[in-house]
């Protein structure tokens, strides 16, 4: 569907004792990936809080490839899947210098009204966006 990169260095305390970016820190690469394809349609995660939706993380699967190391330039890949009702799904894919594929990724998340902490459906200016970049 649409799709949205970004670049980044790994940090030195992103990594293992091997060098390796440490599997845990992937998650925090793939939020930064959708927080920024979300801000480049004007939508954050601020706003969505402020009008009393969050958007937690229910499902993330990784398969890794290659790893990442220290002082690697990383190209990051964010796609959204399909659109969104009550869930929201992105794929990622997390490629080096070379170009070569180190990672991919799933996630999907949940609209959540803050007021009852029940799932709802997207906000309608959410659907509108994606409705205007798939148009």
């Amino acid at each position: 569907m649409n799709s949205d990169t970004i670049q980044f260095r790994v940090r030195y305390g992103e990594t293992d004792q091997m060098r390796f970016v440490y599997y845990g820190n992937y998650a925090q690469y793939f939020e930064m990936g959708r927080t920024e394809w979300l801000r480049k349609l004007g939508i954050t995660y601020r706003k969505m809080e402020e009008t009393g939706i969050m958007l937690p993380v229910m499902n993330l699967n990784i398969t890794y490839f290659k790893p990442a190391k220290y002082d690697d330039l990383l190209t990051l890949k964010t796609t959204l899947i399909k659109m969104p009702s009550a869930k929201i799904e992105f794929s990622y894919e997390i490629f080096n210098e070379e170009n070569e594929l180190l990672t991919k990724a799933n996630t999907t998340l949940v609209f959540v009204d803050m007021k009852t902490n029940k799932p709802t459906r997207a906000p309608e200016y959410v659907l509108k966006k994606l409705r205007d970049i798939t148009a």
